[in-house]
């Protein structure tokens, strides 16, 4: 005597899956579990589940396990999270020197924009600027503001302490590629400091790590 879990699948997809530390495909179970007399299922004993079964190793896990993006896609958040960096720190420079812009395009590149060039991103600055509301050369707008929580706060959560920090400096790294701060770019390194849920004083403490040669 005892008890027994049929399983029925109620969905698929893609996951990274914890047990095989790569990218998977994955079914959704949901359980039934029946006593069963001599292993043969006789009478209902309620619902389990659901779960998620990887379909390379079989293990069972929770579905919290979805929350976690598969590597390809983690990999398409981190290069847009820099992008995204890297033209608000430009734009809320106000005006994109060289250096400024060659920083800012090997930062893209080493993100996974290989075909990216100063030329496109001096481009993509000046129609975001052109943008009223969005992008000014003063204080962080709102709009600003907007575009960098939309790109940061879904990828913050799957990064560790030193892989946030590393996006805030990369920005820093743009903003100094010309000279010092300017009140708009510390203003737009505070946003994204905040939207990796970095304290104020770490925000503070990298930004003048960041101006000190290595």
């Amino acid at each position: 005597m005892g008890t027994r879990t049929t399983w029925t699948p109620v969905g698929d997809g893609e996951f990274f899956c914890p047990g095989c530390g790569g990218d998977r495909n994955y079914q959704r179970l949901s359980g039934q579990r029946r006593f069963a007399l001599l292993g043969v299922p006789v009478l209902p004993r309620g619902a389990t589940g659901p779960v998620v079964e990887c379909a390379a190793c079989r293990h069972h896990f929770g579905t919290d396990v979805l929350d976690h993006p598969t590597t390809t896609r983690f990999s398409a958040m981190l290069r847009d999270a820099v992008h995204t960096v890297a033209l608000a720190v430009l734009a809320a420079g106000g005006t994109c020197s060289r250096a400024s812009l060659e920083t800012a395009a090997a930062a893209v590149r080493a993100a996974g924009f290989d075909d990216c060039t100063e030329e496109q991103l001096a481009a993509l600055v000046e129609a975001l600027e052109a943008d009223t509301g969005r992008f000014t050369g003063g204080p962080c707008a709102a709009g600003l503001a907007i575009e960098l929580h939309e790109a940061l706060d879904p990828l913050a959560p799957h990064l560790a302490a030193p892989g946030r920090e590393s996006i805030l400096l990369q920005g820093a790294r743009i903003a100094l590629a010309d000279g010092p701060y300017t009140p708009a770019e510390r203003d737009a390194l505070a946003t994204v400091g905040a939207a990796l849920t970095i304290c104020s004083d770490d925000v503070t403490r990298l930004l003048a790590a960041a101006r000190t040669p290595s």
